[in-house]
């Protein structure tokens, strides 16, 4: 192929449903990839027309650039009516190469693209468990089951082979009837879940944190009905659930926080049991020792470690953007390589994926910091780590942004994990959330195992690790309830800055493990510009922000966390 553009072909791949997203890529080197939310501020914004135009365009490196091939994604919403004015707005911003490459793939044929070819695997089973997806009128992928059921059901569960050699091969599905007929799923199981406590969007996380407050065994439900790849919801789940408002989630009624909590222990273990015949069940179907899971659910970090430690599959991948936002960089890289037939030779391995602010930008917002100080320390670290050892909360900006949604160290607010005070001022004060919402650590990652019951590397704080008795009573502001945590370890080619600030603490403490949580506030999406930095940090009571080589503090410094 032909391409105007030096160093490869440029791809853009674009989900246009929930969580919205774009990415491009020009050949294997993915130049950006990023939320809308993390541009518009609006939690989980839906993809919508005027994306292109209003959000992306001036943002997103490579745009103004001549397009080789472009990949859309559309889901279970009505997006897909409005083709001819996405197509209007697509001629009116983007310039297509003349013989560019153009195609729609289903949901989670998308799913599947964004989580096998970036994965470390040779081969590998694949399961996409989520809400619901692509009508099965819609799918663009072979399947010798599409030809016996209805075109308006949707798909709910994909399990796959597949191989580098370009081999994709769909095993099963599981389809959703729709209104007509019963909830099914296990991703339609946890939205459902989660819906009866925590009304809106995105608030799974919420339900997997309050889970080991609660007990399992209140109610007396059973387990899911799983036969197969399928899975059903028992009539004493599909009824205690609709019951409201006894297991609605409110601080003003105190009284109702044990039954809430039992509720989200039953449905945790009962997800938990389910997903982990599922991988059973595909182990035997492919006999393969590497599995790649994604799909909204990949995100339930307590189930996830479960899949490593109780199913016969060896490795586990689960990329850091599991859920439907990761849908646009699988629509990148099967433009790349189903359109344009070139090999993807990239790999997950860091999820800074954002666009990089510019140092010039950093300084144009500082300059209009009036009410701030703004230092330039000789030795940032050694300043962070005084301030962190002074149980101080210092925010973290720099770099490109994190892709998923964990705060990696790039959009991280840190803290001492050796004070349980710590978890409980920030997620009072700062987030101004529920206090049973556990704080995440990063770690060394040569150091892990002496406080963590792990012996691999955790990247993307994917995976939900025992804390070891010893080491819960010196981290405990990062142990939860259920001496578990969800950590971030950090190698020798991860990013250096965080190293060497983990380095620092450990040189100073003895405590080579810090408090991450993401750089926001209630409800609101991790920040992505100096701007959004500087005014998250004005409105919480934090007491420093670290933009290297820049150090921010407050003229009016609030205590130390008491």
């Amino acid at each position: 192929m032909v391409t105007g553009n030096q160093g490869g072909p440029l791809v853009v791949g674009i989900n246009r449903t929930q969580d919205g997203s774009i990415c491009v890529m020009q050949g294997s080197q993915l130049l950006c990839c990023i939320q809308k939310e993390r541009l518009t501020r609006k939690k989980h914004h839906w993809g919508k027309l005027g994306d292109l135009r209003e959000v992306y365009r001036g943002v997103v490196p490579g745009l103004d650039r001549p397009v080789d091939a472009l990949v859309e994604c559309y889901s279970s919403d009505t997006e897909i009516r409005n083709l001819a004015d996405y197509e209007q707005e697509l001629a009116q911003v983007l310039t297509l190469s003349p013989d560019c490459r153009r195609a729609r793939i289903s949901h989670h044929l998308s799913h599947l693209y964004s989580v096998f070819h970036p994965s470390p695997f040779e081969e590998a089973a694949v399961m996409i468990v989520d809400g619901q997806g692509s009508a099965v009128s819609d799918f663009t992928e072979a399947w010798d089951g599409a030809a016996g059921v209805p075109g308006h059901w949707r798909e709910v569960s994909s399990f796959y082979r597949a191989d580098r050699s370009g081999r994709i091969e769909c095993l099963d599905k599981q389809l959703y009837e729709g209104d007509a007929g019963p909830a099914v799923g296990l991703g339609m199981f946890y939205f459902l879940l989660t819906q009866a406590m925590f009304p809106g969007e995105g608030n799974e996380g919420k339900v997997m944190g309050l889970a080991p407050h609660g007990d399992p065994e209140a109610f007396g439900l059973p387990p899911l009905d799983v036969d197969g790849c399928r899975v059903t919801i028992p009539r004493e789940w599909s009824e205690i659930i609709a019951v409201r408002p006894r297991f609605r989630f409110d601080p003003a009624h105190p009284e109702r926080f044990q039954d809430i909590a039992n509720l989200a222990a039953a449905g945790q273990r009962a997800f938990e049991e389910a997903l982990l015949k599922l991988a059973h069940w595909l182990h035997a179907q492919t006999g393969l020792k590497n599995l790649c899971f994604a799909g909204g659910t990949g995100l339930n970090c307590s189930a996830n470690d479960r899949l490593l430690r109780e199913t016969p599959f060896e490795r586990v991948f689960i990329p850091p953007a599991p859920s439907d936002a990761g849908t646009s960089l699988g629509c990148a890289v099967y433009g790349l390589t189903e359109l344009l037939k070139q090999p993807c030779d990239w790999r997950w391995t860091r999820d800074y994926l954002g666009p990089e602010p510019l140092l010039a930008d950093i300084e144009a917002a500082l300059e209009a910091a009036d009410d701030l100080i703004v230092e330039k320390p000789e030795d940032l670290l050694g300043r962070m780590v005084d301030l962190l050892a002074q149980t101080k909360v210092v925010a973290l900006y720099q770099g490109g942004s994190e892709f998923g949604p964990r705060a990696l160290g790039h959009r991280s607010i840190l803290a001492d994990p050796r004070h349980d005070r710590v978890r409980d001022w920030i997620n009072a004060r700062v987030k101004d959330r529920e206090l049973f919402r556990p704080l995440a650590p990063i770690v060394l990652l040569e150091h892990a195992d002496r406080f963590f019951d792990i012996r691999r590397p955790s990247p993307f704080m994917q995976f939900a690790a025992p804390v070891h008795p010893e080491a819960a009573r010196i981290i405990p502001a990062v142990t939860h309830v259920d001496c578990t945590a969800r950590l971030q370890t950090v190698g020798p080619d991860d990013d250096p800055f965080l190293r060497s600030l983990l380095e620092a603490f450990d040189a100073r403490t003895g405590v080579p493990v810090l408090l991450n949580t993401s750089f926001n506030r209630r409800e609101e999406p991790i920040v992505e510009t100096p701007a959004q930095a500087l005014e998250t940090f004005r409105r919480t009571p934090m007491h420093a922000l670290a933009m290297p080589p820049y150090l921010v503090r407050k003229r009016d410094e609030p205590d130390a966390v008491a």
